[in-house]
């Protein structure tokens, strides 16, 4: 499987470059577009600046010229937090995409979004500050109105970014049962 996995807010650091090996080991093709190109903000605020400094839109079009060597041959989008937004977008995008898998981030969806069968998981922690449970049951309800095959996982915590290591939400148990999941899912593409 060919997946493109994207970084959150802290840009490329060690924990996606873990990430993206660790998928390597099972036998994907992973590439980890630098949004930021080169930057790696210390901390969420300085990354949420640096986001906001560059654009959502400069971003996607990243993201997209990133995608593009690739997507003709039905990338699984992947990514993290604000990563999982911007995949969501591609995918969505993308009448070729193979999948879409969502760490802790999501994003809106237009009104005629079009995801039929697109497989999707969703992994995020009970008490995500950045995905409340009702924002995550709209969001569910206008996936499955879109058309995609949704899965979401919830895991007991509080943290956000509950599979880097790196971080204080890091959550080691519900780390390694997301990568399980996320394994199997892979698989059945």
């Amino acid at each position: 499987m060919e997946i493109l996995l994207i970084h959150s807010v802290y840009g490329v650091r060690p924990a996606l470059e873990q990430a993206a090996e660790r998928l390597r080991e099972a036998g994907h093709q992973v590439h980890v577009p630098d949004l930021f190109e080169g930057l790696s903000p210390a901390d969420m605020e300085e990354g949420l600046a640096l986001r906001d400094e560059i654009g959502t839109d400069e971003l996607l079009k990243r993201a997209v010229r990133a995608a593009a060597p690739h997507s003709d041959k039905g990338l699984v989008y992947a990514g993290f937090s604000l990563g999982g937004a911007i995949a969501q977008n591609l995918a969505l995008a993308d009448e070729k995409a193979r999948g879409l898998v969502l760490f802790s981030g999501t994003s809106d969806l237009a009104d005629d979004a079009d995801a039929e069968d697109l497989p999707v998981q969703l992994h995020v922690t009970e008490n995500d500050p950045f995905e409340p449970h009702d924002w995550l049951n709209a969001w569910y309800l206008r996936m499955r109105r879109a058309g995609a095959d949704v899965e979401v996982y919830r895991y007991p915590g509080a943290g956000h970014l509950y599979t880097d290591p790196d971080l204080p939400d890091h959550d080691p148990e519900a780390a390694e049962a997301t990568w399980r999941t996320v394994q199997g899912f892979l698989d059945s593409l």
